[in-house]
C-alpha cells in the first residue's frame, strides 16, 4: 500500500494525534499553524491561526470538539475543532512544551519549559465552560518542578483524572497524585531526556522513548520497567498497537547531524517490535529526516508518522501483517 503524504507544513511536525474515532489527525510543527487532516484520504479541512511560534504540542479532547495546543510563544490556546475560532488564550511566562485533556474532558494540563529565569511548571485547568475570561482565571492546581526536578518534557493523565505522570528531560519519569497534591513515585530507568510518552488502549501500561536510543514499557500505576526495546540511534516517538502486542518507534540521528549523513546511516525508519518478545520484525521507510511523532490508528489497521522534513505519513498496513506470526 503506497502511503498517504500529507503536505501542508512547511517545517518539521512535533506532534500528531488521532481523535477518538481515528477520522481525523491533528498535527502541529514548528511552522505555527496546527492543521487537522482527513485520515482516510488526507486531505486537510484546515488549520488553526493564532500562534506566532513553532507550535510544541497538541491534543484533542474525546468527543473531537475542542482542541488544545500549546507553543513557544509562550501561549496555550484552546480551539473549537469545527470552526477554528479560538475560545481562549492562556498566557504562560515561558514556552509550552505539553498539554494533554484528561479522559473525562472536563479538565486539561499543560507545562511550561524551564527558562528565562522561570522554573518547569505543570498547570491543571478546568475547561468545561471556556470563555475569554480562560486567559486571566486561576488554574485548578499548579505544580512547580524545583531545582532536582529538571523540566517536563513529555505528560500523560492517569486513571481516572487523579494521577499525572511527566517525564523529564533528565530521564526521570514521576507520578502525582493530584487531590493530594504531591508526589507519589519516580523511577530513572532512562538516562536521557524523555520525548514522548503513550497510554495503551486499556490504559494499564504506557511506553516512553528517549535520547539513550530506547523505548520502554512501564506498568502506568506503579512505575515498573516491563519491557525495553533497543535502537542505535534516539527514539523520538513510540506508539503501542491497540490490536496486536506491537510497539513502534520513531526516531533516527539528531536532526542537527541529519545534513552529512544518507537515509540509510541516519536510520530513519519506523521501527516494530513484539510488545512480550522485544525482538524487532520490521521497518517502514520514507522520511527523509528523523521522526518526530508516531501514532497508531485507533482501530490499529494503519499508522501515522511525522518527520523533521515537515511531511505526514499515513500507512496503511498490507494483508501479510495481519497475517503475520512471530515464530
Amino acid at each position: 500500500m503506497k502511503p498517504l503524504m500529507l503536505q501542508g507544513h512547511s517545517r518539521a511536525i512535533t506532534q500528531i494525534k488521532y481523535n477518538r474515532e481515528g477520522d481525523l489527525i491533528f498535527s502541529s510543527a514548528k511552522d505555527s499553524s496546527p492543521s487537522v487532516w482527513y485520515s482516510l484520504n488526507g486531505e486537510r479541512l484546515g488549520t488553526y491561526n493564532g500562534h506566532i511560534g513553532a507550535v510544541w504540542c497538541v491534543d484533542v479532547d474525546w468527543t473531537t470538539t475542542r482542541l488544545i495546543t500549546g507553543a513557544g510563544d509562550m501561549k496555550t490556546f484552546l480551539w473549537d475543532v469545527e470552526t477554528g475560532k479560538s475560545l481562549g488564550t492562556i498566557p504562560c511566562v515561558s514556552p509550552v512544551r505539553t498539554c494533554n485533556f484528561s479522559y473525562s474532558g472536563n479538565q486539561a494540563s499543560y507545562s511550561t519549559d524551564r527558562s528565562m529565569q522561570q522554573q518547569s511548571e505543570l498547570f491543571i485547568i478546568d475547561v468545561r465552560n471556556i470563555d475569554s475570561s480562560i486567559g486571566s482565571a486561576d488554574p485548578v492546581l499548579k505544580l512547580t518542578m524545583g531545582e532536582q526536578q529538571s523540566k517536563i518534557t513529555s505528560m500523560l493523565w492517569g486513571a481516572l483524572d487523579e494521577t499525572v505522570i511527566t517525564g523529564h528531560e533528565n530521564g526521570s519519569i514521576r507520578i502525582w497524585d493530584l487531590r493530594a497534591v504531591k508526589e507519589l513515585n519516580s523511577v530513572n530507568d532512562h538516562t536521557a531526556n524523555i520525548t514522548d510518552m503513550q497510554m495503551s488502549h486499556d490504559g494499564t501500561m504506557f511506553i516512553s522513548s528517549s535520547k539513550d536510543t530506547t523505548a520502554k514499557l512501564f506498568d502506568s500505576e506503579s512505575l515498573v520497567c516491563l519491557k525495553t526495546y533497543k535502537t542505535e540511534r534516539p527514539v523520538n516517538s513510540a506508539a503501542i498497537s491497540p490490536l496486536y502486542e506491537h510497539v513502534a518507534l520513531g526516531g533516527g540521528q539528531d536532526a542537527m547531524e541529519v545534513t552529512t549523513t544518507s537515509t540509510q546511516a541516519g536510520k530513519f525508519d519506523s521501527r516494530f517490535f513484539h510488545l512480550v518478545y522485544e525482538e524487532e520484525f520490521a521497518r517502514v521507510k520514507g522520511h527523509f529526516g528523523p521522526i518526530n511523532s508516531l501514532a497508531f490508528h485507533p482501530d490499529g489497521k494503519s499508522f501515522t508518522t511525522g518527520g523533521e522534513d515537515g511531511f505526514v505519513r499515513v500507512q496503511v498496513f498490507d494483508s501479510s501483517y495481519f497475517e503475520f506470526q512471530l515464530e
